[in-house]
Order: structure tokens, then sequence, then C-alpha cells
């Protein structure tokens, strides 16, 4: 998930309430006695979204439906084709984003499609 963290910033993604970040290991006690925290006072530039929580990947979401204009904008998963993105009825095109492993991963690249 580090990897799609990393994306997810270079993409747009900004912190938000409730978001948890993922504190690397040589990082001074100060930043977090655990390796995952709720969103610090000063985020480090090494930290990077935990986009194995659900509360994260909400932010992730709203950030997805800012840049594609798309309020209403949602993240489809079945066992046959995976997950992807549905913006039924909006403007936004988004008929490349789907068969993706993970919803974090189908967010993350509906995020870069975005910019």
């Amino acid at each position: 998930m580090s990897d799609l963290g990393k994306r997810a910033i270079k993409a747009g993604w900004r912190w938000m309430d409730g978001a948890r970040a993922v504190v690397p290991k040589n990082l001074p006690m100060a930043w977090g006695r655990t390796r995952a925290c709720r969103v610090p006072h000063t985020i480090h530039p090494t930290m990077v979204p935990d986009l194995s929580d659900p509360a994260t990947k909400g932010c992730l979401l709203v950030l997805v439906r800012e840049a594609l204009q798309c309020p209403w904008l949602s993240v489809v998963g079945s066992a046959e084709d995976g997950w992807r993105i549905d913006a039924e009825g909006s403007d936004a095109d988004v008929s490349d984003l789907h068969s993706f492993g993970s919803e974090a991963e189908a967010l993350v690249t509906a995020l870069e499609a975005a910019g």
C-alpha cells in the first residue's frame, strides 16, 4: 500500500481530518509510536496515506469526486471483474477505469487520470 500511497500523493492527495498516515519506522518517536496514526498536526514528507484504512479511502473518494466533478461517483466491485469506477450519468470519462485488484487502486488510478 505504501507505493499506492506515494502514487496518490503525486496525483493530488491532500491530507484531511480522519485520514490515517503510514509513519516510517525511522522517524523519531515524536511522530508517533506506531507505524500508522491519524493525521498528526505536522505531516512529515515521508508519510503516505494508509489506503488500507476505510476512513482514508473515504477521503480519497472525496478527492476523486472533486477532481472528476462528479459528486455521485462510486467504486463498484465484483468477483468476476474486480473494482471499477462508476460515474454513470455524468460527463466524466471513466471508461478506462475498470478491472483493478483493489478499491484503493481504482481510486488512485482515477485521481491520476483526473490530473
